[in-house]
């Protein structure tokens, strides 16, 4: 984990990033929160199962002193949502370009719907030990395919250095189901990219609306924290401004 320091007395906002990405993603973001006297936190997300990964994120914000924003980009927004209430420190949920499932869902089933995203056509099939010494599938994005798929509104130089250090991410991320959704017992806000070709600004859309979450569109990719990271940190803001009211 990386934190950052301020002096703010709101919450702490704990950014949750998603899969085939890391925090550096939020790089921008993190800035301009510091900048504004925001108490911010990057949190790792292993990228290893929605059960693992949510026990993970889940006690890493319980450690963050005082109340939390909890913000996940993508497949971080279904972390999120499985990790806030094990946590028991977050007051609100921030879904940017992000998942929000409801209990019982799986996000293979979700993105099977979607008219918007490429994402599955640029996918390419990765091992890793898992218990036991048994094999593992993991997932990575074709690097040819990257710039296309995950992050069309920034420049190709950076996009390729994007996929040359992305992270795969378990193929249990997409099977494993979720629990109890936070977003049904907790304010939420949402940024839906008008042109995500990952997630699929359809899917991320009818997700955010289905979750009573607050949506302001933005025109961006699916890494809209990276391409327009003013929009993302003004939504953030506005979570705040409305906690604190």
């Amino acid at each position: 984990m990386t934190e950052g320091q301020s002096t703010g007395t709101g919450p702490t906002v704990a950014l949750v990033h998603g899969a085939f990405a890391d925090s550096a993603g939020w790089n921008d973001v993190v800035s301009q929160l510091l900048a504004a006297g925001v108490r911010v936190q990057a949190v790792s997300n292993p990228l290893r199962g929605i059960e693992y990964d949510a026990a993970y994120v889940g006690s890493a914000i319980a450690q963050i002193p005082g109340p939390v924003l909890a913000v996940g980009h993508s497949y971080g927004g279904a972390v999120i949502t499985n990790a806030a209430l094990r946590a028991g420190n977050v007051v609100g949920l921030v879904f940017v370009a992000a998942f929000a499932p409801d209990e019982g869902e799986a996000l293979i089933e979700i993105e099977a719907d979607s008219k918007d995203s490429v994402l599955n056509s640029a996918l390419v099939q990765l091992q890793y030990p898992g218990e036991g010494g048994q094999s593992e599938v993991e997932f990575a994005i074709d690097p040819e395919q990257f710039h296309d798929a995950f992050a069309a509104d920034v420049p190709e130089h950076q996009a390729r250095v994007m996929a040359a250090t992305q992270r795969p991410v378990s193929a249990r991320g997409f099977t494993e189901r979720t629990g109890t959704p936070a977003w049904r017992s907790l304010p939420s806000w949402a940024v839906v990219p008008t042109a995500d070709r990952a997630a699929g600004s359809d899917v991320v859309r009818r997700m955010a609306e289905r979750a009573g979450a607050t949506v302001t569109e933005v025109e961006g990719s699916h890494v809209v924290m990276v391409s327009q990271p003013k929009s993302v940190t003004e939504v953030v803001q506005q979570a705040l401004a409305q906690l604190a009211t």
